[in-house]
């Protein structure tokens, strides 16, 4: 039996199958942040046809599981937090600073002309920061804790007796970070390059795009796997006994 695509939530579709996120970013579908919905809300929500999103995503699943499609809900929280760290974060902080560069050059030479480029600019600066202190926070507070608890111990040792309360605020800038992309992409209607302006801004959208995409996986590791497990082996932990 297939799967029942329109009454699984978004972000259980890509768990099941990673590479599903790909045709979501097609379609502007939200997996991440509002990945919570059943994917027939998303599709009204968004605006787009179910039978488009579910024959893309039959097409998809036509296809034999590649080797980089790994099922992150399987290994270890250990593991995933380690992947984060060295894949998303590492990326961001490679890729922060040179995009910081291209979103300056671009504002001061078609600024006067383009708009958009100002407010991209404006929300990018923003995001890269709120990031930055994310990615800080997630490495030296929020990681070991979940790492200890991994390892069997560290229940209820976090900030405020639970690690439930830096996972709030870690989801709650998640929705931010959702906010400054969405800001950017509608600001440069889907990152898309004018005719009259350099390669500069071309390079700048590719990079935006690039950005939204590998952020909108990183949140969703996060909220839909990593998250859920950590809350969940602390509540088993507590729950044991002495």
């Amino acid at each position: 039996m297939g799967t029942d695509y329109l009454n699984t939530h978004v972000a259980d579709l890509v768990i099941e199958r990673p590479g599903r996120s790909r045709v979501f970013e097609k379609f502007g579908l939200d997996y991440c942040c509002g990945g919570h919905r059943p994917l027939s809300e998303a599709c009204t929500k968004k605006g787009v046809a179910e039978a488009e999103v579910v024959a893309a995503l039959s097409e998809y699943d036509s296809k034999p599981r590649t080797e980089g499609e790994k099922d992150w809900a399987a290994v270890s929280m250990t593991e995933l937090a380690d992947h984060i760290e060295q894949t998303h974060h590492a990326y961001l902080k490679q890729e922060l600073p040179r995009i910081a560069h291209l979103a300056r050059k671009v504002k001061a030479a078609h600024g006067p002309e383009h708009p958009e480029a100002i407010v991209a600019e404006e929300a990018f600066m923003a995001l890269k920061a709120e990031l930055e202190s994310h990615m800080f926070k997630e490495e030296n507070v929020l990681f070991p804790i979940i790492r200890q608890l991994d390892s069997g111990s560290g229940a209820g040792q976090a900030h405020g007796g639970s690690v439930a309360n830096p996972i709030r605020v870690m989801m709650h800038e998640h929705d931010t970070a959702g906010q400054l992309l969405a800001k950017m992409n509608n600001a440069t209607s889907g990152y898309s390059t004018p005719d009259d302006v350099c390669s500069t801004y071309r390079a700048l959208m590719d990079a935006l795009a690039t950005l939204e995409e590998d952020t909108h996986i990183h949140i969703h590791k996060e909220n839909y796997i990593l998250f859920p497990r950590a809350e969940a082996r602390e509540a088993e932990l507590l729950g044991a006994p002495a």
